[in-house]
């Protein structure tokens, strides 16, 4: 996952500084939405006069998975059913893209509802597809070819007896390790990402793993935030563990 993000920065004309963040939102029911929004508002900034050309127009649209399967059935046709199931899966995700030139914000959410948290571990699956397919589209190939590149970190979430856990974890170490050594050369201009999580419970958080975490005003919302550089050299860093209000 974090290294098809990172090749969607690179992509995105020039990167100074951005922000990650990952949102969970529960209900009392159980269900939420899961989504991952990256921050481009400070490229904006540094492209200044360039926000001028005409081509660049406020934009808010909502861009479904589903329609980019559809718009790819033929090159899907013929992969594995196995990569044809996964993609098949895919298709509850949805890409809103935000642009305003004029105050040069600019921010790209992908996200998708589930019933239940323990979906949220099948949930990480598809946002790691989904950045791999937006990287595709940004570099013009088909968004299918990379849908099928394994990942080095994972994520685990569970919620049980009032307790929210988010677990991160090596998946492969020694891609893990080329991941790192493969941004030896840019980690100056990584210096300034932040990778922040962000989750609305039903109840009150009563205690909270992350000492720095933030808490909301009525204690249902809890934020905490970490280098980006520093959460792809050691995926634990952004472990949770939340107690709530019974």
């Amino acid at each position: 996952m974090l290294r098809k993000i990172i090749s969607l920065l690179i992509l995105a004309f020039t990167l100074v500084s951005c922000q990650f963040t990952e949102t969970m939102v529960i209900d009392d029911q159980g269900y939420g939405r899961m989504s991952l929004s990256i921050d481009l508002s400070d490229m904006m900034a540094m492209m200044g006069d360039m926000s001028e050309d005409s081509t660049m127009v406020k934009t808010d649209t909502i861009i479904t998975f589903k329609s980019i399967l559809e718009e790819k059935k033929d090159s899907i046709a013929q992969l594995s059913k196995e990569e044809q199931k996964r993609l098949k899966a895919m298709e509850g995700y949805n890409i809103h893209f935000t642009m305003d030139p004029e105050n040069k914000n600019s921010v790209v959410e992908i996200f998708t509802d589930f019933k239940n948290v323990s979906e949220a571990n099948d949930l990480m699956e598809g946002l790691n597809q989904s950045g791999s397919m937006i990287s595709g589209m940004a570099n013009g190939n088909d968004t299918t070819s990379k849908a099928s590149e394994s990942d080095a970190v994972g994520v685990k979430f569970s919620f049980k007896e009032g307790v929210f856990k988010r677990d991160a974890y090596i998946i492969d170490e020694k891609a893990h390790q080329q991941q790192i050594d493969s941004l030896k050369e840019s980690e100056s201009f990584m210096s300034g990402i932040t990778y922040k999580l962000k989750y609305t419970f039903p109840s009150r958080v009563i205690n909270a793993s992350a000492e720095d975490a933030k808490l909301s005003l009525d204690g249902k919302t809890i934020e905490l935030e970490r280098s980006f550089l520093e959460y792809i050299k050691n995926p634990d860093v952004l472990d949770l563990e939340v107690e709530l209000e019974k």
